[in-house]
């Protein structure tokens, strides 16, 4: 996801990126350590910090929330709290005419953090490597999205799937692409939130730079611009770009919510 964002930016959107993730894995990538962060996105669910305040410039055009470890116990502290679904949503509500794209990184689970992130967005895209194991788990978090659209978020939908680690000269791969496809077909003119949904033109070829760049705390353009990662990486912020509404996505879950935005300093929302 950082990658995507990183791209995007790089072509002259304003985006924001939500670490949700109590591992702080997008917070890594881009340069920043969990320990440093005293508040971030733990404060803004639990302490009611504000958005606008919490967030870092940490590329041109790119903002972060970061994460730390004190997101382990968000969930449990989040029981008892009235609309805790829609935390975020609401935090996010003051500053989203100031983006044109925000991401939403969340952990590979299915609590209240990432309620809170397919509460907040508007299109959901789907990363999902193509082996017949992972499709258990994309099948339950559609579940889980259609659920939330038709109890919290009606305007939720599941946008498109991205095919990572894609070895295209074996052939699994390729049945699970066609199984997906046959799947995302079948749905069509059903009032689904994955109806209009469909398999995203490029695929994230597997590369060994995309594995190494988040342990230098560097984007892959930015620790090696012309491997074939970036250039695939590129390609997908291309078609989000191009495709009007905004895109979200996940590790398992990572989300985005199309919105307007002019730039400002460091730790700021632009103005």
């Amino acid at each position: 996801m950082a990658n995507t964002a990183a791209a995007l930016a790089a072509m002259g959107s304003k985006v924001v990126a939500i670490d949700l993730d109590p591992q702080a894995h997008l917070t890594i990538h881009l340069g920043i350590e969990p320990q440093a962060v005293k508040s971030g996105s733990y404060g803004v669910l639990i302490n009611e910090a504000k958005f606008e305040q919490e967030i870092l410039l940490a590329r041109l055009n790119l903002w972060l929330l970061p994460a730390n470890i004190d997101l382990v116990g968000a969930e449990s502290e989040l029981v008892s709290v009235v609309g805790r679904e829609t935390i975020l949503r609401e935090a996010i509500q003051p500053v989203q005419d100031k983006f044109d794209f925000c991401f939403i990184d969340c952990a590979p689970s299915l609590g209240l953090l990432t309620l809170n992130a397919l509460a907040a967005a508007q299109e959901v895209l789907i990363p999902l490597q193509p082996h017949f194991l992972a499709l258990q788990g994309f099948g339950k978090l559609l579940q889980t999205i259609e659920l939330v659209n038709k109890r919290i978020n009606p305007v939720l939908k599941v946008e498109g799937i991205l095919l990572c680690m894609f070895d295209s000269r074996a052939s699994l791969p390729h049945e699970v692409k066609a199984d997906i496809e046959k799947f995302l077909n079948s749905a069509r003119g059903t009032n689904s939130a994955w109806a209009g949904a469909q398999i995203l033109p490029t695929s994230i070829r597997r590369n060994i730079k995309l594995a190494e760049a988040p342990s230098y705390g560097k984007t892959i353009f930015e620790y090696e611009p012309t491997c074939h990662g970036a250039e695939d990486y590129k390609k997908v912020a291309e078609f989000i770009r191009g495709a009007g509404p905004a895109l979200c996505g996940a590790e398992q879950e990572q989300l985005a919510i199309k919105v307007e935005s002019m730039l400002q300093g460091p730790g700021e929302a632009p103005q």
